[in-house]
């Protein structure tokens, strides 16, 4: 029998969907979903594109409750830049959960993904940075670290901010950017260690190979969000960081053990404890997060499908019938 699928352009689903606090509750629940079990969500497909410079995923989750699942496909071509391109891409397919027809196809470029990934650093701000937090700070210069910084600043509202990037220059455009868009003063700086230090919260959004902060960096009153060790060979954070961490924390245990910072700590024979607590754990109030503000904890997002299924299925419930999209008939 003939169906309609609606196609969405980006332009639309900017206009529908944008990183608030909505929208970062949104993700939580994701997280909750996981942790109570109710997802059913299979292994990640990922290449390694080495000799192009690129990478490309796919994630799908089906989440118990919802009236519909996703299947998102992502890109990463980290020489986009030079080229006057966006470094991700991708689009999602939405499926009905009940009869499995395709409901939609959001040709996003990447949008959902990078507002559900902000989103994820928010909802890990808000369980697991200090109460206190007034200076925030963020390695990196991309897209990411751009909303990355919002989210943090939507969880915990800071007095200032901090940014890192191998690049000074586009560091300093970034802190520029970031002071009109936050309504706070944000700097660049050129050492790592020194972000750290002046920070009690410190998001990194890289795609390096090597650690960025390193044990020694660590002090009182410190949360770490890291999330750009998404696949094998990736690692912003050093093992023996990881283990000297009062608390650390997973998206998704299996996955930060095979493309997250936790596999750099097993390979190296560090971590010969067991598996750590999941984010949503804390979110169902089954463990506890931050219980002092002292801690030093560090999250772990690899990202998950869970995460697009929610945004995505969010995406169709604020349109609803509203007259936004191509329909075509099957």
């Amino acid at each position: 029998m003939p169906h309609d699928i609606r196609i969405l352009t980006e332009t639309q689903l900017r206009g529908a969907v944008r990183l608030d606090m909505g929208t970062v509750q949104i993700v939580e629940r994701a997280f909750a979903a996981l942790a109570r079990g109710a997802v059913i969500m299979p292994p990640i497909l990922s290449m390694d594109l080495e000799k192009v410079g690129g990478e490309f995923d796919v994630k799908t989750a089906y989440i118990d409750g919802l009236e519909r699942f996703a299947l998102k496909a992502s890109t990463g071509f980290f020489g986009n830049a030079a080229l006057g391109l966006p470094s991700l891409g991708g689009l999602m397919m939405v499926f009905s959960a009940k009869t499995g027809q395709v409901e939609a196809v959001l040709l996003d470029n990447g949008y959902l993904t990078d507002i559900r990934t902000a989103a994820a650093g928010g909802v890990a701000a808000m369980h697991l940075a200090p109460v206190g937090v007034r200076t925030a700070g963020v390695l990196g210069t991309g897209l990411q670290a751009r909303l990355q910084l919002q989210a943090a600043h939507l969880a915990r509202p800071f007095e200032a901010a901090l940014i890192w990037g191998r690049d000074p220059a586009k560091a300093e455009s970034c802190a520029r950017e970031m002071t009109d868009t936050l309504g706070v003063p944000v700097h660049a700086i050129t050492d790592p260690a020194d972000l750290v230090a002046r920070c009690q919260l410190v998001i990194t959004t890289t795609p390096s190979r090597t650690p960025l902060i390193t044990a020694d960096m660590l002090h009182p009153c410190l949360h770490i969000t890291a999330m750009g060790s998404d696949a094998e060979g990736k690692t912003e954070i050093s093992p023996e960081a990881l283990v000297a961490a009062d608390a650390y924390y997973c998206d998704r245990v299996s996955q930060c053990r095979s493309l997250g910072e936790l596999r750099g700590a097993v390979e190296a024979g560090l971590w010969d404890r067991p598996d750590p607590p999941e984010l949503g754990q804390v979110i169902m109030g089954e463990l506890e997060g931050r219980t002092e503000e002292e801690q030093v904890t560090i999250c772990d997002l690899t990202g998950t499908g869970a995460q697009d299924t929610a945004i995505a299925t969010h995406v169709m419930d604020v349109l609803g019938s509203a007259d936004i999209g191509t329909m075509i008939r099957t």
